[in-house]
């Protein structure tokens, strides 16, 4: 079976490395907003995983006190950390998986991810670790793009995922549930906003996305979170 290459570094597809500079060249100016939309209003303890290459560190607010940005890829930690720079909150970069977060319980008053769900080998697994590491009431934002609703484009995202998306873009699937995923690990999306974004006709199947400035545990499941503590 062949490997699927890397999302960032030397051996990253073509494709991949296309997309990435032409980001460099033009940022996205929309992906941009949504970020920093995203990040608003944020406070306290974050822990970011996925952090990619660090572009939400430049939205966080002052008012967080701390962030642990976990990123498996080694080329991404390099460039996240150079950004650290530019912010304007105390940002960790560090090694970890979505899976195995390098913290403790409880540790975090909230959590970001923008576009891992649709790669991470295992959502629910990661779910259930963002859940461990938040403190009862913390709540996660995200920002992923997910499967369509329309029946028709659906059916383009699985012939995407299916020829070339998941295998160029580090096991991305355009055609993920995030949202699903995310309720059925117990959070509560207080707020959830539905868009269809693409800044180039060769990402449109990635087009359509969901974003919550604010999702938390439910109520009964935050009383069994204080119960086993």
């Amino acid at each position: 079976m062949a490997t699927t290459p890397p999302l960032y570094g030397s051996e990253q597809s073509r494709f991949a490395r296309y997309l990435e500079q032409r980001e460099a060249r033009s940022p996205d100016p929309v992906a941009r907003e949504l970020r920093r939309r995203l990040i608003a209003g944020l406070r306290g303890r974050v822990i970011e995983v996925g952090c990619g290459d660090g572009r939400n560190f430049e939205h966080y607010p002052p008012e967080v006190s701390q962030v642990l940005a976990v990123e498996p890829d080694p080329t991404a930690r390099g460039v996240a950390a150079e950004r650290v720079a530019d912010a304007r909150v105390p940002i960790e970069v560090v090694d970890g998986d979505a899976a195995s977060l390098p913290a403790e319980d409880g540790a975090f008053d909230a959590a970001v991810v923008v576009w891992v769900l649709c790669s991470v080998p295992n959502p629910a697994a990661a779910l259930a670790e963002l859940r461990r590491v938040l403190v009862p009431g913390g709540e996660l934002r995200f920002y992923e793009h997910v499967r369509s609703e329309n029946a028709a484009f659906r059916a383009l995202q699985r012939a995407g995922d299916a020829l070339f998306w998941t295998r160029a873009l580090g096991g991305c699937e355009t055609t993920r549930d995030a949202v699903r995923a995310i309720e059925n690990a117990g959070f509560e999306p207080a707020s959830l906003d539905r868009g269809f974004h693409s800044s180039t006709v060769l990402t449109i199947t990635s087009a359509p996305m969901f974003s919550a400035s604010r999702c938390v545990p439910r109520r009964s499941e935050r009383r069994e979170v204080r119960a086993r503590r």
